[in-house]
């Protein structure tokens, strides 16, 4: 169990929380892709590349030039996606696809945290599309998530406006501590990925989570805890004193705002073409 309930005469506190492969057992974006199929926003060569980039994430996660080639092919690939539609498929299968794959150490890992009276924060790269609603399942009090440019048409253009990768993100939970009054020195972060490196070294309690070798490594040399999170299980399943808070997930200043589904934590390297994107 974590400390006891914060002294709310000190500054407050947040635990930041990185998502695919840390309070999810899978990547948040391409879980989505049979249900993009379905909706005609992909087709099946496209259902069957994600699928594999599935399996690879699972396997071993994304270096930096692997998540770099991602961000370009999935850019492209939701270029004149419908805002809209993207977001209504997503309200439609959110309790099937995700609420299964939630870890159960990272749901209690978030109600202890909110009993001790600090903010609970997502910080991923995939888009908010994905992202928000799945922060508002669990409850999460504000959401920092990758954004995509959205054109006068209401679709994506295929441009990234925002991408909260790397040090990005440890910017982000800089922001936020400024906005929100939230002393760093006491926050918690976790992540299973060496790219985060950066935002958990702004904290002071980090966590690596399912570490990836590259962050293993480095969170043995820091003195690091290494928590493994192996137990997805639906939230209404598990203990009875789990409550879903009717809080919306917020959005964090220019971290967050309407985004786009397709900037995941995935690793995509089926093929070494180049594809054209902007960002």
């Amino acid at each position: 169990m974590l400390c006891l309930v914060e002294n709310h005469s000190l500054p407050r506190t947040a635990a930041f929380f990185d998502l695919d492969k840390t309070v999810i057992a899978k990547s948040s974006t391409l879980t989505f892709s049979k249900s993009f199929y379905q909706g005609g926003l992909i087709n099946r060569r496209a259902v069957l590349r994600t699928a594999y980039a599935q399996f690879v994430f699972l396997a071993g996660g994304a270096d930096h030039d692997q998540m770099e080639r991602m961000r370009e092919y999935l850019s492209a690939l939701c270029k004149g996606w419908n805002v809209q539609q993207v977001k209504e498929i997503v309200a439609e299968t959110l309790h099937d696809l995700i609420d299964p794959i939630i870890y159960d150490e990272a749901a209690t890992l978030i109600e202890e945290h909110h009993t001790a009276g600090r903010d609970v924060v997502i910080v991923s790269t995939s888009g908010a599309e994905v992202v928000e609603p799945i922060g508002e399942l669990l409850g999460a009090d504000r959401v920092v998530a990758t954004r995509m440019v959205v054109g006068d048409d209401g679709c994506f253009t295929g441009e990234v406006e925002y991408y909260a990768y790397g040090p990005t993100k440890a910017e982000a939970v800089k922001a936020l501590a400024v906005s929100e009054g939230y002393d760093l020195s006491r926050c918690y972060a976790y992540s299973d990925s060496a790219t985060d490196v950066p935002m958990l070294e702004s904290v002071g309690h980090p966590h690596a989570v399912n570490p990836d070798r590259a962050l293993r490594r480095e969170a043995t040399l820091r003195e690091w805890p290494i928590l493994v999170f192996n137990r997805p299980v639906r939230l209404k399943q598990r203990l009875p004193a789990f409550s879903m808070p009717a809080r919306p997930a917020l959005v964090a200043a220019a971290a967050v705002g309407a985004a786009a589904v397709t900037a995941g934590l995935v690793w995509y390297t089926s093929r070494r073409r180049t594809t054209t994107a902007s960002g």
